[in-house]
């Protein structure tokens, strides 16, 4: 990149927009725990929220409300409250010089608007010095695309198949609590109200995640295919499947990959064992693999269960879970206000 995108300076006025829901929360433990450079904080939510405190970097701050904050003199917000919001907010911030960094789907497929993911296509960041404005990809796209970029340098990736099993994280604090709430009232011989989910997820598996598009697939698989596009090649076709399981945090991925040429599960395994920000676990004979109970709360996109296809030549399958909140949410916004001040 050409040039800095913010003026270099000791610190930054960073602004948490969503400050108290899960994410806002974690981008919050996240901006302490990498030291970033802040010299002042908002955090700000709607008006619920407002006026409740929230302690950063040993300090205590008044959460304000979003309607009537000023952005005018702040350098990054970091959004996380909803596609309506930021459609009505973001604009706002960034005509007043702040850089917004979306966490909804509002912007995404904006053609002229930056979906960034840091490891795999920061020059896409140069979009932002236009409207200020760069979209943080869905989740689940975020740690595939990790995965799956030093395998396209090397050899060019022509197709993808995707199954996800998603934890309920992914439907934020509400969806935590309904799937706490089902498991005790089924274990203790209760009938199991569902309000958040559109069937019981205690103790069940529903292929369904966001609505259902008139081609039969719903819009979070729609996300992961045109986001990967987006991001990663146009010319990779992609078809998914999104599944939400009963797990608290952390989304799993079967991932089956086609290639231009072959390229052996071994030498894949080499590739992305030297990869950023992927740690390999994949020992069969140690019944050795990433799960989401191990990888919730950390940072890594874990890749495992790597096994040549023996239906294809040219493809190979795969394994990948990270931690929703963080790696899919709340760390790639930060990293890409690190690239911001760089």
């Amino acid at each position: 990149m050409s040039e800095r995108f913010l003026p270099e300076k000791d610190a930054y006025n960073v602004v948490v927009v969503g400050a108290t829901g899960a994410v806002g929360r974690t981008m919050l433990e996240i901006l302490e725990e990498r030291r970033f450079p802040v010299a002042d904080l908002a955090p700000v939510a709607s008006s619920r929220s407002a006026g409740t405190r929230i302690a950063f970097n040993s300090k205590e701050y008044v959460v304000q409300d979003l309607e009537h904050f000023d952005p005018r003199g702040w350098d990054i917000a970091l959004f996380s409250a909803g596609g309506g919001t930021s459609l009505a907010h973001a604009p706002r911030f960034a005509d007043a010089g702040c850089y917004v960094i979306d966490n909804s789907s509002a912007w995404r497929m904006e053609p002229d608007v930056a979906l960034v993911v840091p490891e795999v296509n920061p020059d896409a960041l140069e979009m932002a010095r236009r409207n200020r404005i760069i979209a943080n990809p869905n989740c689940s796209t975020i740690q595939m695309v990790v995965a799956l970029k030093p395998l396209h340098d090397v050899v060019p990736i022509r197709r993808v198949v995707v199954s996800t099993y998603q934890a309920v994280s992914g439907a934020g604090g509400k969806g935590m609590d309904e799937l706490a709430r089902q498991t005790a009232d089924l274990l203790n011989a209760r009938q199991a109200e569902s309000d958040v989910f559109p069937a019981r997820i205690a103790f069940n598996v529903i292929p369904h995640i966001d609505v259902f598009m008139d081609d039969g697939y719903t819009k979070e698989e729609r996300k992961m295919m045109d986001e990967t596009r987006k991001i990663l090649d146009p010319n990779i076709s992609v078809t998914a499947t999104t599944v939400r399981v009963p797990v608290f945090y952390g989304h799993s991925e079967s991932i089956n990959v086609t290639f231009e040429a072959p390229l052996p599960a071994e030498k894949a395994r080499e590739i992305l064992a030297e990869a950023e920000g992927i740690c390999v676990v994949d020992d069969p004979k140690g019944e050795d693999y990433p799960m989401p109970s191990e990888a919730a709360g950390t940072d890594y996109v874990w890749v495992g269960r790597l096994r040549d296809d023996p239906s294809h030549p040219n493809s190979l399958q795969m394994w990948v879970v990270a931690d929703n909140v963080r790696k899919g949410a709340a760390l790639n916004a930060v990293q890409i206000a690190e690239m911001l001040i760089r």
